[in-house]
């Protein structure tokens, strides 16, 4: 498998609105405890070519993979959209499209596996970060953090999305919001090293998912 991370043109003296997207695999420690380090690679390069095909299927950006876990940014640079639709639609692809390979992970090595996605919109910096000859286009900012700490805060088969991606999802105007009745507004979020609760909003788990 060959993961390809797009040309995001960066450019460090502006900032963008866009919505990111983080998600990672629960029970890695686990999987990589019990499992043979070269059979863990196989695992992984499938674990992200399922979030890889879901970003990139739905217009997304993969800024980062790494460990278990991958960044990405949706309508960045395109001032048209602030991929706050297209975010939740890749998210919720990725646990549709894991779920039979995390039940055949489990079958095969008594191991449950399940993905947790977090998901805010705001403003970022787009930039180059990393040493001298090995940079790489990231984002940067407060949403980005948020973000990551909706994903640490998602159980195994959740999406946790901010209030601001839910307000962009019912604003939109293209006529496809996106929006369901299944989403669920939970309690405010107190989100470590940051001084505001964030509010969120939470796409279930299936009641049968491991984990």
């Amino acid at each position: 498998m060959t993961l390809t991370i797009l040309d995001a043109r960066p450019n460090t003296d502006e900032t963008t609105r866009a919505t990111v997207l983080f998600a990672d695999l629960r029970g890695y420690t686990r999987l990589a405890e019990q499992v043979p380090p070269a059979r863990v690679v196989v695992l992984l390069e499938e674990f992200f070519s399922v979030l890889a095909k879901a970003t990139e299927m739905h217009g997304g950006q993969i800024f980062h993979m790494a460990g278990d876990g991958m960044m990405a940014g949706f309508g960045v640079g395109d001032r048209a959209k602030d991929g706050a639709r297209e975010a939740l639609a890749s998210g919720r692809a990725m646990l549709t499209n894991f779920a039979s390979v995390a039940r055949r992970w489990q079958r095969e090595l008594s191991i449950d596996t399940a993905i947790g996605v977090g998901i805010h919109l705001g403003e970022v910096a787009l930039g180059l970060l990393g040493p001298p000859g090995r940079q790489a286009p990231t984002l940067v900012g407060d949403t980005v953090n948020v973000a990551a700490r909706l994903c640490s805060r998602a159980r195994a088969g959740e999406v946790l999305f901010s209030s601001m991606v839910a307000t962009a999802l019912v604003d939109d105007t293209s006529g496809a919001t996106g929006w369901s009745p299944q989403f669920r507004q939970l309690p405010q979020f107190e989100l470590r090293g940051r001084n505001a609760p964030v509010d969120v909003w939470c796409v279930p788990a299936p009641k049968r998912l491991p984990l």
